[in-house]
Parts: C-alpha cells; sequence; structure tokens
C-alpha cells in the first residue's frame, strides 16, 4: 500500500469507526434493531460497552485497525488512532453547555422557570 492509500484508508477507517460506534451506542437504527440489541444486552458488560461512545469505539476500531495496518507494530497505533479519532469527531459536534444564572423579571423578582406568567 502506497502512502496516498494508506492516508485515504485512514480517514475512511476513521469516518466508518465513528459513523458504526455512533449507530450502536446513539441511534435506534432501522425498526428499532439498535434500540432493541441495547436493551436486550442489559446492564451488564455488554450493556456497559454499548453505554458509552469512547468504550465502544475502542471495540469498533480494533477490526477496523486490521484493513489499515500492514504490520503488528502499526496495529495497535492504529487502533488506538481510529478509536481516537471517532472520540474526536463525536466531541466536535456538540454545542458546549452553558450555564447562566436566572435573570431578574421586570417585577424585580426572579423568574421561576416558568414559560409564561399567570394572569388574571
Amino acid at each position: 500500500m502506497d502512502e496516498q492509500q494508506f492516508w485515504s484508508h485512514l480517514v475512511l477507517a476513521s469516518l466508518a469507526t465513528w459513523r458504526l460506534t455512533h449507530l450502536l451506542a446513539k441511534e435506534d437504527g432501522p425498526a428499532d434493531i439498535f434500540f432493541r440489541l441495547r436493551r436486550w444486552v442489559g446492564n451488564g458488560f455488554f450493556g456497559q460497552v454499548l453505554d458509552c461512545f469512547y468504550c465502544l469505539s475502542l471495540w469498533v476500531a480494533a477490526p477496523t485497525a486490521f484493513a489499515v495496518s500492514s504490520t503488528v507494530a502499526d496495529l495497535v497505533l492504529i487502533w488506538l488512532a481510529l478509536s481516537g479519532a471517532a472520540c474526536v469527531l463525536e466531541r466536535s459536534g456538540h454545542e458546549p453547555v452553558v450555564i447562566q444564572p436566572l435573570s431578574p423579571t421586570e417585577e424585580g423578582g426572579i423568574h421561576n422557570g416558568m414559560l409564561r406568567s399567570e394572569t388574571n
């Protein structure tokens, strides 16, 4: 495999690792098949793996690394790189959570979280 093929395979394997991990951990899938799978495995070892995107990315990246690596020494590095790439892709898609204090209302009181106030 030449250098250009290696990099294109690495990028494709990274995207495939993210896609499959996201599908298994976060999506219901067609006919709710992945939702049912997560419910079926329960809270045991496999249930915990399917609940954690970062843990699952390690398991998904392992067989994917075989498609990219050409030596045994590269296999471990590529495995971790694919999992890391999936984690970076997962984190890049979320807006940061910002917690702000409630602002006072026009009457001088504190907003109580209601969408609208009751009028009499």
